[in-house]
Parts: C-alpha cells; sequence; structure tokens
C-alpha cells in the first residue's frame, strides 16, 4: 500500500499498541463507575456542557462504559483487543489509529449536529416535549423563559446515545472485512468464520437502524462513518496474505544495506552464491514472488524458479 505524503509526515506520532490503550481506558471508566459515579457524570458526552466550559468531555468520555460490567463484557473485550491488535499488525499503526480516531471523530460531529438540529427544532417549532422525548428525556412543562434547561435535558440525553459500544463494533467489523476466512469460536466451542459473525453484527445494526427513531439512525451511522468508508476504500484492495507478503518484501529491502554474511557482504545470490566482492557491478534484487529472504543478481533474477 502506498504511503501518503500526509501519512510520511505524521506517521511518526501515531499510537503503538492502541488496542491496549482503550483496554485501559475502559478498566478506568469501570472503576470510576463503580467506585466513584458522581465523579464518572463528569467525564459522560454531553454538547451542552462542552459547549458551557467543560471541553475535556470531548476527550473524556472514551472511557465510558461500553456495556454492563460482565463475564461476557470482559471476554468480549479481550477480543475486540485482539482483533484491534491483528488490524495494526496488517495495516500499519498509522492506519489503524487514522480508523479508530475517525471513528470518535464522526460520533463527536453526528451528536453535535444533533444537538444543532434539536436545538432549531425548539426555536422554530415550540415543541419541547417531543424534542425531549427524542432523546429519551421527560418534560415537565418548563417556561418559555427557562429554555436554558432545556438544552441542558437535550445535551443529556444525547450523552446517552453517544457510546464507546459502536467504536469496538466498528474494529470487529473492519476485521472480518479484513480476514473473513479467518475461524473463531463460538462461546469456545463452535469454529465459525468471522465474515459470518459480521453478517450477523450487520443485521443486528440494520435492525437497530430500522426499528429505532431518527435520533437512533443518526447517532448509529455516523458512529459508524468510519468503517464505511474503510470498507468502500478497501473492498478491490490487497488480500491481508498480500499485504502481509509486501510488507516482508520492504522489511527484506531495509536489511539489505546491513552485511549478513561472515565475509561482509551484504547481498548473496541464491542461484550461484556470488557477492558484491566477488564482481562490484553485480546487481542484487530480491524477488517479491518467492517466499523467505531470498535474492538473486541480474543473471539470475529474472531466469529463476519461483519457490
Amino acid at each position: 500500500m502506498k504511503q501518503s505524503n500526509f501519512e510520511r509526515k505524521f506517521s511518526r506520532y501515531a499510537i503503538s499498541n492502541l488496542s491496549l490503550y482503550l483496554v485501559i481506558g475502559y478498566a478506568i471508566g469501570y472503576a470510576i463507575y463503580y467506585l466513584f459515579p458522581d465523579l464518572y457524570e463528569y467525564i459522560t458526552f454531553d454538547p451542552y456542557l462542552i459547549l458551557h466550559g467543560q471541553i475535556w468531555r470531548l476527550v473524556s468520555w472514551v472511557v465510558t462504559m461500553p456495556e454492563a460490567l460482565g463475564l461476557f463484557t470482559i471476554i468480549m473485550l479481550f477480543f475486540y483487543y485482539s482483533v484491534g491488535n491483528n488490524l495494526e499488525y496488517t495495516w500499519g499503526k498509522y492506519r489503524y489509529n487514522v480508523y479508530i480516531f475517525s471513528g470518535m471523530l464522526f460520533t463527536i460531529i453526528g451528536a453535535f449536529l444533533l444537538y444543532a438540529i434539536l436545538i432549531i427544532m425548539c426555536n422554530t417549532t415550540g415543541e419541547y416535549e417531543t424534542v425531549l422525548n427524542a432523546v429519551g428525556m421527560s418534560y415537565s412543562g418548563t417556561s418559555v423563559t427557562d429554555l436554558a434547561v432545556i438544552y441542558r435535558g437535550i445535551g443529556m440525553g444525547i450523552g446517552n446515545f453517544v457510546s464507546t459500544y459502536y467504536i469496538n463494533m466498528s474494529i470487529f467489523l473492519a476485521f472480518a472485512a479484513t480476514y473473513p476466512n479467518a475461524e473463531v469460536l463460538l462461546y469456545f466451542i463452535i469454529p465459525i468464520k468471522v465474515k459470518w459473525l459480521g453478517v450477523l453484527y450487520g443485521a443486528f445494526i440494520f435492525a437497530e437502524i430500522l426499528q429505532g427513531s431518527w435520533v437512533t439512525r443518526m447517532m448509529v451511522i455516523t458512529s459508524l462513518l468510519n468503517f464505511m468508508i474503510f470498507f468502500l476504500q478497501t473492498r478491490n484492495k490487497l488480500s491481508p496474505y498480500q499485504i502481509k507478503r509486501k510488507r516482508e518484501y520492504r522489511k527484506n529491502i531495509r536489511q539489505a544495506t546491513q552485511p549478513k554474511y561472515e565475509n561482509g557482504a551484504k547481498h548473496k545470490c541464491a542461484i550461484c552464491g556470488r557477492t558484491e566482492l566477488d564482481d562490484p557491478n553485480l546487481t542484487f534484487r530480491y524477488c517479491s514472488k518467492c517466499s523467505g529472504n531470498k535474492e538473486y543478481c541480474q543473471d539470475h533474477l529474472f531466469t529463476h524458479t519461483h519457490c
């Protein structure tokens, strides 16, 4: 996969082992929820409070609980950690970082867009009860002069829709699209290909979109927009096996500049055994179609049998 100029410039800042930090963040979120429940209210997403100075909520919400804590949740978090690591190895840490952080960014944009739409509806229609009910909040007959209370309720309601659940969902969906024929043990017993689990996840999401309100549809779609973009961009790209081969090929090229033979030679033809010490005019190349760390001189690069 060819690097873009943007990637070459900013890949140095990419976070390695990002999935581990996500799981650690969830552990912190669970600890805060059960040990300091009052503090937990200060880390959830709330567009109203963010616009009134609590800007840390733009970041702190990513450690909130994706689901209620239980044995199944713990197992799933370890599973997401495993598939996330596989994606990072296959794509590289830069692309994996972009995928995860773009999912978070799209979620934030979707939440603020929803907040703006609901505020406009309040100001133009005066249907406060309808607006509050759309985000799961109750209406207590607040007067028009107390619109700030209405806006606060809208912000709290939207916060209930902003969850790290869809971040984990997008990780698995990307893994299923990248490794469709990989097998996992369902309930630790039944072997099943990942693509069928991906189809099942997709069916659940589709049902949620169909049966949910327009608010639910909007938040689900924006939260998974990173996967939709990824799927459209990569459906005709290289398979994971081809990507791995190219990564190994580039690694071999980097190692070629270091002496690796007892006589101090850096290159050696796998057919005739000649090195650059035998003939300084010889040119050596790795073959991308051969397995292993094999390079050939100019006389045998195009005439050898691939293995």
